[in-house]
């Protein structure tokens, strides 16, 4: 085994657990994917693994030091050769090629005579061979960043690969390089991922949750399956518990009336009897219906114990449902036409190869592809008017629009959920309503007062979705940029089927394959 965890539990400070007795073990070369809703400890546990954080409890046996793909990296100033554990080699090699003689020179070198040459092949494999290794790692861009980890996994070829959400910040070429990458490799790989496709890739797949962690043996196409029918079977465990309840009282309720009918005959026969036997008789009476009582209430306190723990299991899984109102603009009114637009920041290089000419209507769903710093987003800027173009020309309709960036800043407030949703209740609905609708949006009145800052992703998504329906019209253009990035998997669902049953105008940037399949999209421009 490359990984061995047991008994292992975790908590921050003035927290509950995050998880609670974890057992799981990896075998060596052996792929696996961890997934659970954002908040879970999936994170932890990888930073546990990595001995980023200390233990407080249990064990963690590795067969060797686990090379990390870390989700967020610190703002360091150490160099891409000192990230990636190349430095010293890298300057024993060119003192020795400079005609060095000293061992200690030979002795860090070891056998790496190709470590040169591997970091020439690994940058071009990722893209990035205009990087220089002495360049400070935080002078990058996160998508760059992410590149120079997974190529330090080509470097120094790991045993054992710990990745952390590797695709949030790759385009869709840089994706499918890492998909190959990684179903070549012999490395132990124990992976976090919202992205579907990768998950795919992997033929086991555990679901961490404050129970624990639960194994599932196939990839995430195959845990879904198995998840609908646990819970069908969790739905016809409900409605068993839910009939044998109704019986249970109904039989409670004809024992009373065994029981009033038998005292009414009793205080019948009772007149005919001596004053201490009536007493006797009447004490004897009183015993048996307190004690059925007792034994009846027990029976149906328990039956609705298992009632609500079930019921509490179902909530977990519980599909939510957000509807945007359907813009009101008639399909097919030009919103935006562009011709031979540029742009350029430097007043020099333009953005594209090739100036832009489009039309965008009422009613379209367009994808905005590209590489990692192509433009994606300044485009955008310039499709709504936020930017003017370089170059070219540009007419922009009257039209409103909403903008959902992977942060979802909308949300980005230093405020309570309930604060916020009062200050856009722009529909001026009152208190309870407005309650409610936080309610089904998944906000308990108990999370209301919790700050906006503090949320997580998938609860910015939804509190995000909440804004735009508690205002007076739905927007006429939903912008999303990277909108399943920072949200886990049970989020990027409900956000997809918001979107796939909103009846307006897109303008997508994503990289996520599945999201841009469901969503509907019928137009596209590649930068």
């Amino acid at each position: 085994m490359s990984i061995i965890i047991s008994d292992l539990s975790y908590r921050y400070p003035n927290q509950l657990p995050l998880f609670e007795h974890l057992n799981l073990s990896v075998g060596t070369n052996r792929k696996i994917s961890v997934i659970g809703n954002n908040g879970c400890g999936k994170s932890t546990l990888l930073k546990l693994i990595a001995g980023g954080l200390s233990l407080q409890q249990g064990s963690i046996q590795l067969a060797s030091t686990p090379y990390v793909v870390p989700q967020q990296t610190i703002d360091t100033n150490r160099t891409i050769a000192q990230v990636l554990a190349v430095s010293s080699k890298l300057e024993a090699l060119k003192a020795i090629t400079n005609g060095s003689m000293d061992e200690s020179h030979f002795e860090i070198l070891g056998d790496d005579w190709d470590i040169e040459s591997r970091c020439i092949s690994a940058f071009t494999y990722w893209s990035i061979p205009h990087l220089d290794l002495s360049t400070p790692l935080n002078q990058l861009s996160g998508g760059e960043k992410t590149k120079v980890y997974l190529a330090g996994m080509m470097i120094n070829a790991p045993d054992i690969v710990l990745l952390d959400e590797p695709t949030n910040h790759l385009d869709s070429t840089s994706r499918e390089l890492l998909y190959d990458y990684l179903s070549q490799i012999k490395s132990t790989c124990v992976v976090v991922s919202h992205d579907t496709t990768l998950l795919d890739q992997f033929d086991i797949t555990c679901e961490l949750s404050a129970k624990g962690i639960k194994r599932y043996g196939g990839n995430y196409t195959f845990y879904k399956e198995q998840k609908t029918l646990e819970i069908e079977a969790l739905n016809e465990s409900i409605e068993t518990e839910e009939r044998m309840l109704r019986l249970a009282r109904k039989k409670i309720q004809k024992e009373k009336e065994k029981q009033d009918k038998r005292n009414s005959q009793g205080e019948k026969n009772k007149k005919e009897l001596p004053r201490i036997a009536r007493k006797t008789a009447l004490n004897r009476g009183e015993q048996t219906g307190a004690r059925l009582k007792e034994v009846h209430s027990q029976l149906i306190h328990e039956n609705e114990e298992r009632l609500k723990k079930l019921r509490n299991e179902q909530q977990i899984y519980a599909e939510l449902k957000i509807d945007l109102s359907d813009s009101n603009l008639h399909k097919g009114k030009l919103l935006v036409k562009a011709e031979q637009i540029n742009h350029s920041y430097s007043g020099d290089n333009l953005l594209w190869i090739e100036s832009l000419d489009l039309s965008l209507y009422s009613g379209t769903r367009c994808l905005v592809k590209g590489k990692n710093g192509s433009g994606k987003t300044t485009l955008v800027n310039i499709l709504t008017g936020g930017l003017c173009p370089s170059q070219g020309q540009i007419s922009i309709g009257d039209f409103t629009y909403a903008y959902l960036d992977q942060e979802y800043n909308l949300v980005h407030k230093n405020c309570t959920i309930l604060e916020l949703a009062e200050s856009n209740n722009q529909r001026n609905l009152p208190m309870h309503e407005l309650r409610m609708l936080l309610n089904r949006s998944l906000f308990t009145a108990e999370s209301l007062a919790k700050n906006c800052l503090e949320l997580s992703g998938g609860e910015k998504m939804r509190l995000s979705i909440l804004i735009l329906i508690l205002r007076k019209q739905a927007p006429d253009l939903l912008i999303l940029d990277e909108p399943t990035n920072n949200i886990d998997l049970a989020s990027i669902h409900i956000l997809t089927q918001t979107i796939k049953s909103f009846k307006g105008s897109l303008l997508v940037i994503s990289h996520d394959r599945d999201f841009i399949e469901e969503i509907g999209i019928n137009m596209e421009i590649e930068l």
